[in-house]
């Protein structure tokens, strides 16, 4: 499965983005690819992934739809938390210069990629 590969695309096409991480229901790193200490990649995707998970268990999706992705904006980066399937997440983290429409153009295109991966 080229994960790496679509997660590596995923960082190098997106301005300002430290890293990528796609994690299973319960926080756990499938893969990553990063620009920093993987841990440290693997800790934000961990507990953002769960964050996620609360969100789509809280949600009224008769509303307004189901839950695909959620921007959380930082004094100094963007995190970009989206579905793939039930079971995986895709966690991005971007510094704050970068417009965050086009993070997330690529962010949704690499779940898109995902999604036929899984």
């Amino acid at each position: 499965m080229p994960f790496q590969s679509i997660l590596k695309t995923l960082v190098e096409a997106t301005p300002q983005a430290v890293g990528a991480i796609l994690v299973d229901w319960e926080g756990e790193a499938v893969q990553e690819w990063c620009r920093c200490d993987p841990y440290e990649m693997r800790f934000i995707g961990a507990h953002k992934g769960i964050i996620l998970t609360r969100l789509k268990e809280m949600q009224g999706g008769e509303q307004v739809g189901a839950i695909e992705d959620v921007v959380v904006t930082a004094s100094e980066r963007h995190l970009i938390i989206g579905c793939i399937d039930n079971d995986y997440s895709l966690v991005m983290d971007v510094g704050r210069p970068c417009p965050v429409a086009l993070a997330l153009h690529h962010f949704r295109a690499a779940v898109a990629r995902l999604k036929k991966e899984i």
